[in-house]
This record gives structure tokens, sequence and C-alpha cells, in this order.
């Protein structure tokens, strides 16, 4: 970890943490404050003595709340305030070992490759100044293939460069300054397809994506592309990076990353909490909780990178909890989540503030989309309280969605105004309470209609 990584992450602290999250995401108080804590408590675990750190555990959270508010965004906006890996699976996709499905294990396997793909994105940034000037050299290559020198020796020294150095270095000024990006040139570039050999435990072999035939026809293959400067310079470039990348390095600090500040999101949690006596395919969910256990325990998965310990992953679950209850869950399971957070149902008021407040607010992307056809929306206040209560009340009426509700009913109203906006040219649009109501009045009055519509 870098110096300039080390100080970011001190001042993350839990308030700090909270402020971030609340740019994004609308009231939530007590789980933003749990996942604060939790992601502050991995940064103190690293500042503890070694003997210490192996010894403390990590304090995992189970999120409780209906579909819609801001579960799966929490953990989303976490992770990217922590800059750690981070991986968002459903529970119901796997099964226990013994029935055909994903196991358990491959949600380790799928977080190492994710990390080694982000610290070797890292590395790439920091040596792509030496690939670009490799990049540039071998498009000169190509625009100017070397000449063999056959010059005797001699113990004279040159006193001024050859006139293939002159002209190379004319090119070069022409190359930097755009005037050659007319021309097409013809790279020969690694096939970067090629399959890689991975090792499967016994349980992994539906991770096998390729077969033998495709592995050895495809090894050292080349392939010729005609492409202009420009395209050449950037795809040599990136092919340079490659190169200049300490694959050995990058692998083993995407290993400790995940090891140590690994983050996995464990959404629909509730849809494997059904206890043994099920039918059909309801009798696999315990097993399911099984396999898990293990895993959030602390154990080993063998990866294609080398065998990753479980022990101080983060696993934040979440779930709507409907029908069944975390108590539903094996007890085991159950003490690997200390910290249990309940999440409010959204109304009209917490509707407008998302409609409005978020750096991300819904009405600020339908306006920048409008804007690119040069339309101008120009939403009232009253129109977003409308599309506020309307929301709220198809959401009492029907299936609780909570803050999506928002993005079908904004859907809805702007459907026709969506259509027709590129032969409107530029044009002021008011969007007023009227408006609004009037739109949306057909569906709101028709309960059968709502249900399909919005």
């Amino acid at each position: 970890m870098t110096i300039a990584q080390q100080g970011r992450d001190a001042a993350l602290t839990p308030r700090a943490i909270v402020e971030e999250l609340d740019r994004y995401i609308i009231g939530q108080r007590k789980a933003k404050r749990a996942v604060a804590v939790a992601l502050r408590n991995r940064w103190r675990r690293r500042q503890v003595s070694e003997d210490l750190r192996d010894e403390i555990a990590p304090k995992n959270i189970i999120m409780i709340g209906p579909t819609g508010v801001g579960k799966t965004e929490i953990a989303r906006r976490l992770a990217k305030l922590a800059n750690a890996p981070f991986l968002k699976v459903e529970a119901s996709k796997y099964t226990e070992v013994g029935y055909v499905g994903r196991d358990v294990e491959s949600m380790i396997r799928d977080l190492t490759e994710l990390a080694v793909n982000q610290v070797k994105k890292i590395e790439q940034e920091e040596v792509m100044p030496q690939a670009r000037e490799a990049a540039e050299e071998r498009i000169l290559d190509l625009l100017l293939p070397p000449t063999p020198t056959n010059r005797p020796y001699t113990d004279r020294p040159d006193t001024e460069p050859s006139n293939q150095e002159a002209t190379r270095e004319k090119l070069r000024k022409l190359l930097r300054s755009g005037k050659l990006d007319g021309r097409k040139v013809e790279v020969e570039t690694a096939d970067t397809q090629n399959p890689i050999v991975e090792i499967f435990s016994g349980a992994g072999v539906e991770e096998m994506g390729f077969n033998m035939k495709d592995l050895f026809g495809q090894m050292g293959r080349r392939k010729q592309r005609k492409v202009t400067v420009p395209e050449a310079i950037e795809i040599l470039t990136a092919e340079e990076a490659q190169k200049l990348v300490d694959m050995d390095k990058v692998v083993k600090r995407a290993m400790s990353l995940v090891q140590d500040q690994g983050i996995i999101f464990l959404d629909e949690l509730d849809k494997i909490s059904g206890r043994e006596g099920g039918q059909g395919p309801d009798v696999s969910r315990e097993g399911v909780q099984r396999d898990l256990l293990p895993i959030i325990e602390g154990s080993t998965v063998t990866t294609k990178y080398g065998p990753v310990h479980t022990d101080h992953i983060l696993f934040i679950a979440a779930g709507a909890f409907h029908v069944s209850k975390p108590s539903d869950l094996i007890p085991e399971l159950q003490g690997r989540f200390p910290i249990r957070v309940e999440l409010e149902s959204l109304g009209a008021d917490e509707f407008v503030r998302i409609l409005t407040e978020p750096d991300n607010a819904l009405l600020k992307q339908y306006v920048a989309l409008m804007a690119t056809e040069e339309i101008a929306l120009k939403i009232t206040d009253g129109a977003v309280m409308a599309i506020a209560q309307i929301a709220a009340v198809v959401n009492e009426r029907h299936e609780n969605i909570g803050a999506r509700r928002l993005h079908t009913v904004m859907e809805r109203l702007l459907e026709d105004l969506s259509f027709e906006a590129p032969d409107l040219g530029p044009k002021d649009i008011p969007i007023t309470e009227k408006y609004v109501k009037e739109k949306l009045a057909d569906v709101m009055e028709d309960h059968d209609l709502s249900r399909y519509i919005l």
C-alpha cells in the first residue's frame, strides 16, 4: 500500500464516511453509521501490532429492509470509498455441494480475479509514460524501418547524426504534432483472448470456460491489424504497458488486498433462510448456509493465483426478510453476523429528497439526458412533490419497491417527450404539478392499469 493510500484511509473517519454516503443516499442513518464503523475498524486493525492483528475478526453486518431503500447502494458506495476489492453476489444463485449450480467458493475466486484486474490496472497506469515512449518507437519503426549499418569500424566517432536518425527525428516531431494522424499502419499484436489455465476445487468445475483445443490453438497467436496512427499508438501502448507490469508483484499485492480489505456484499440472504424439510428447490437452502459458514468464519479457498484466506474478508449481507426473518438462519451463521441494522421504508418526503438532493439525483439525470436534444426541462417544486406522492401511493397500493418506483413514474411521465425530443428542436419545456397529474391521471385512476404500468 502506498503512503498516499495510507493517508487517504486515515482520513476516512466514520463521520467523513457518513458525510460521503449522504451525497448519494437519503436517510438510513443507522445503516450508514454501522458500515462506517465497520470500514474504520478495517483501518484500525492494520494499525495494531502484528501478533494481535490476526486475532481481530471483521464485524459482519446484516442489513434488513424492503427493496429499493438503499441497501445495495450503501455497500457499493462504501467499496468505492475504501478503494477495496468489492464483489456483489446474490445468495440465491448458489447451491450446496452436490447440486447443479455455482458453489459458494466461487465468490472468493471472483473477488480475487477482480482484485488482480484492479491492481493490474493501477500498475499499468503507473508505467504508462514508459509504455507510450516504447509504443512511439514501434510506430516510428513502422513508418521508417531501420536499415542495417554495414559501415566498417573506425576509431573516429560520428560527429553528426546519420540521415536515418535525422529523418526519424523529423517523423517523431510530425507524430507528436498530430500531422501523421491520417496515415494508416499495419501493427502486429498479441491475441489477448488467450484462455487461462485455472486450478479448480472439486466443486469448481463449472468455472471452466474453455477447452483444450482452444487453449493450444491460441497459444502464441499474433494478428495483423491495419489502423490509423492514433489507434496504433493506443494499441501498442496497452501492449507495452502489459509487458512492463510485473505480474508476480500484481498477484502478491492483490492477494494481500483481498485477504485484508476485501468486501463481499451478499444480497438476498433471506432467500436461503429456509430450514431443512422443504420440498423441491427449497431443499438445498440450509445446505447453502452450511457451505457459506466456513467461508465467513474463515477458511482457505484455492484460486488460480494461490490459496486465499477468508478470515478477514468483510461480509455485508442484505435481505428484505418479508416472509422469513434473520432468526430462521442456522444459529452458527447468525453468530457470524453480529451487527444487524434495519433500514426504514421510504415515503413521499424521502422521495422528494431522492429526486433533488444527491449528486446523482434522478431529476438531474433526466435534465441532462434531455439537454442532449437541446430540450431544457424546467421542473417546478410542485411537480417534484406530485411525482413523489404518486410514487408513494403506488407503493402503498401495490408492491413496495421503494425508490425504484421513482424510475418507473419518471419514465412514464416523460415517455412522450423522450420520443418526440429529437423533432422539437431547441426548446424550454416546463414540468409543472398540473403537467404531472395530467400525464399520470389515467394510470392513477385505474388501479389495475397502475399495477401493470407503474
